[in-house]
């Protein structure tokens, strides 16, 4: 498990890039909130997760393993339970919450991108 990376994944690193690439400049990567979201919008007060399939159950992709099942159940369980809590923790302080699986960014990553647009759009304060 040392080898499982959390931060700068291949479908975080993908999504930065579309979101630099549509313009959307100005956020921060692993921001120190609740939950260490991926990247961060300080100003509108948004912060968007990038979920593994694996590690919080996609409802899509998500198999238990065939080994050792009543550990990794558990486990992910518990990811899934923490998931909740820090997006409770976060409303609480007046953030918006966008959680992506890591299939929508390697399947259609656009939709992806006009998802948090639009959830930007939404959330800026008059100047």
């Amino acid at each position: 498990m040392s080898r499982i990376r959390g931060k700068n994944t291949q479908a975080e690193l993908a999504i930065r890039r579309r979101l630099r690439s549509a313009g959307l400049k100005g956020y921060r990567i692993h921001y120190d909130l609740p939950g260490r979201p991926d990247v961060v919008f300080t100003k509108q007060r948004l912060a968007v997760f990038v979920d593994g399939c694996f590690w919080h159950m996609c409802p899509a992709d998500f198999r238990v393993p065939a080994t050792r099942t009543y550990f990794w159940t558990q486990k992910i369980r518990k990811n899934v339970s923490r998931d909740r809590r820090v997006d409770l923790a976060l409303a609480e302080r007046g953030w918006k919450v966008i959680r992506v699986w890591e299939h929508e960014i390697a399947e259609n990553p656009d939709v992806v991108v006009t998802a948090i647009a639009e959830a930007l759009e939404s959330t800026e304060t008059p100047d």
